[in-house]
């Protein structure tokens, strides 16, 4: 079986599985995508399908293709890379992917347990990343800092690196003050000088505060005290 055929034949599959109200439903949470890109499979449906065909020969030829015409597709690739237990071929593949991922939820959910065992090589790649001129490369580098080194990994240099993003785009600058919201949650004494000195412009900073006071290991106290740095 050539590439096209597997491609195809997945595709088919894909659709086999096709939901489409719930197409509609998650297709107005990404506005940047065409509704007709969005095929309509729920998540778990989809993340069985990609551990089931990670076993098989066709997993290969599926990655080695890129771009995708789906958004379930891109969101499939995300699950196989996933499935990769080699750091070395895992980072390779996801650097590949990387400039392809068109969508926040596309780049959200792509996160390999592998990086717990391997975070200085992953932090290597976020210094990178944060370079990027891709908007969802650059919110996937703060989306790591946020699920990898906001506990017992955690350094004060990390949020500088956040803050210092300088951008204009929505995506990029949501996942700053979502961010800075969790920081504030687990790090609270060292992330609160960022808010109170107003080092965020001013969009991140009042969003990061609405998501703290949102969150319920924010204390009241601290809540009432945010309140007044909007």
């Amino acid at each position: 079986m050539n590439i096209n055929e597997t491609i195809q034949n997945i595709r088919q599959d894909l659709f086999k599985m096709q939901d489409t109200k719930y197409g509609d439903f998650h297709a107005k949470l990404m506005p940047d995508i065409d509704r007709e890109l969005v095929i309509g499979v729920r998540v778990p449906m989809l993340r069985k399908y990609a551990k089931d065909l990670s076993k098989k020969e066709e997993a290969a030829a599926f990655l080695s293709v890129l771009p995708h015409k789906y958004y379930e597709e891109n969101n499939l690739h995300a699950f196989l890379i996933q499935g990769i237990s080699d750091i070395d071929l895992l980072l390779a593949e996801l650097e590949r992917f990387l400039p392809y991922t068109d969508n926040w939820a596309t780049c959200d959910m792509l996160r390999p347990k592998i990086f717990a065992k391997h975070k200085d090589r992953l932090l290597e790649r976020i210094h990178q990343w944060l370079a990027s001129d891709h908007t969802y490369t650059v919110r996937y580098a703060i989306g790591m800092l946020l699920v990898h080194f906001l506990d017992e990994d955690f350094s004060p240099e990390y949020p500088k690196l956040v803050a210092d993003v300088k951008s204009e785009e929505y995506y990029i600058n949501m996942m700053r003050a979502w961010y800075f919201a969790e920081a504030l949650a687990k790090q609270y004494d060292s992330i609160l000088p960022y808010i109170e000195n107003k080092v965020l412009d001013v969009w991140t900073h009042r969003k990061a505060i609405q998501k703290a006071i949102e969150s319920f290991r924010i204390t009241d106290e601290q809540k009432a005290y945010l309140r007044t740095l909007k």
